[in-house]
């Protein structure tokens, strides 16, 4: 019989419950989905003990980092949620330039101990955000477009299988797993308690430009930055945003540059000679900056006790054929906090050695955020419905905006996938692992359920 203490184990019914169901998600949006079972993992062990007790009870495990999912995705009805976000260890070796990570480090914690010794990672962008999902998923963090995504610097996970053991996987001693682990995402099936991670040399210097231009020159700049990312060195991470931008009363059209510095070179000099420089509200140009203010920034976009819906789609098509596209969801972006990424990360060669696929130049975001319940459908139907109106343009989904269930498509090449599935069966043949959610479980689907509920009681 297993055995984990009444502070760990928490049953459907219990006074604690609701409070572990709800702190499980960063979003404010909470799913309507309730987990018969919660264990609050305290250590490595706890992992164990509560897979064998699903095994015991015959549950289906899905589980929580660092709870920034945007659709709570370790969050389902029925069986088992892990929480792991107690889990923040990190030990690092410096000599040999490695880190050793339990899945609920965020990024500001590993880069602050990584900094005395000169070391770097990509981590994620948002300062909330736990390593486990985010580099399972891929990993697109800071300086990924020259590091690559963040699952390719994985050296060997620590990870308990669907059986009850604990085992240390290398690319010698289990190669699918960590084949599997570098970017399947909500699709790995195991608990993996420690990354181990292959470090990099931290940048001499960061600079940061921005500048916000007037909204009617939106199609303008997102054509201009596409073809601008050709000239610029893979140490620049290039990205325009549309709408919302933190400090100003209005939406503009945003270009974001942030270099990497090896040398004392201004490599974000090229964006000076844009044709409509002149045209800015606000700038701010090769300003030197720390990654402590790089996470500020982050965390104004998306500020917590909001209500948020994320989605995306990797595309390679010609950008006027985007724009033109595209022109729906820019037009109709909610006079909220709410924005459009255009991500510019263009291409980091696949590996072998990884599942981690389905990329392409540029990555377009609708992020929706709002406080009233009230709008939560009209909001996922910005960010889902509009996108799905573009969806022949996609090759594919990041899995950190993992919306599955509201709008099909695939974060891996259709060769990786299938593998993935041939390795699941093989570690996990009874489906003890959630895996990708599906359109039962939508965001969207619970929103319209709530708006029908409040127009017939009214």
């Amino acid at each position: 019989m297993v055995q984990l203490s009444r502070d760990k184990l928490l049953r459907r019914g219990d006074a604690a419950y609701e409070t572990a169901r709800r702190d499980a998600v960063w979003n404010e949006r909470k799913p309507d989905r309730y987990p018969d079972v919660i264990v609050l993992a305290h250590s490595e062990q706890d992992v164990v003990e509560a897979v064998r007790l699903a095994r015991e009870e015959g549950l289906a495990i899905g589980i929580r980092s660092g709870g920034h999912s945007w659709v709570g995705n370790g969050v389902r009805d029925g069986g088992m949620l892990l929480d792991l976000s107690r889990l923040t260890d990190i030990t690092v070796d410096p000599l040999a330039g490695t880190a050793a990570v339990q899945p609920a480090v965020t990024g500001p914690a590993l880069l602050e101990r990584l900094a005395p010794h000169g070391l770097f990672f990509p981590t994620g962008h948002a300062p909330t955000v736990g390593i486990g999902g985010f580099i399972l998923g891929g990993g697109y963090g800071w300086d990924s477009r020259r590091l690559g995504p963040a699952c390719l610097s994985i050296e060997a996970i620590d990870v308990v299988l669907a059986d009850g053991t604990l085992v240390h996987a290398t690319d010698t001693t289990h190669p699918e797993l960590l084949w599997a682990a570098r970017g399947s995402g909500p699709g790995f099936f195991g608990v993996v308690t420690r990354f181990h991670l292959a470090l990099h040399d931290r940048p001499r210097r960061i600079l940061r430009t921005v500048h916000s231009y007037p909204l009617e020159l939106r199609d303008e700049v997102l054509a201009w930055s596409y073809a601008m990312l050709d000239e610029l060195s893979p140490a620049v991470e290039f990205s325009a945003k549309i709408g919302f931008t933190p400090g100003l009363d209005r939406q503009t059209v945003s270009v974001t540059a942030t270099a990497f510095c090896e040398t004392d070179e201004n490599i974000l000099a090229p964006l000076e000679g844009a044709p409509f420089r002149s045209r800015t509200i606000r700038e701010v140009v090769a300003q030197e900056t720390t990654m402590a203010t790089l996470y500020d920034y982050a965390d104004r976009m998306t500020p917590p006790g909001m209500r948020w819906a994320l989605d995306g789609i990797w595309t390679d098509e010609p950008v006027d054929k985007v724009v033109a596209a595209s022109r729906p969801l820019f037009d109709s972006i909610p006079d909220t906090t709410s924005h459009v990424l255009w991500m510019l990360w263009g291409h980091f060669p696949e590996r072998a050695n990884a599942c981690w696929s389905s990329q392409a130049k540029l990555y377009l975001s609708p992020n929706a955020g709002w406080t009233d319940p009230a709008e939560d459908l009209r909001h996922e139907q910005w960010a889902h419905g509009l996108l799905a109106e573009i969806q022949h343009l996609s090759s594919g989904l990041q899995f950190s905006d993992n919306n599955l269930a509201d709008r099909f498509d695939h974060g891996l090449s259709p060769a990786n996938s299938a593998r993935l599935e041939e390795i699941r069966a093989v570690h996990d043949p009874e489906g003890r692992f959630r895996t990708y959610m599906a359109p039962r479980e939508s965001t969207t689907a619970y929103a319209a359920a709530g708006h029908a509920r409040t127009h017939t009681h009214s």
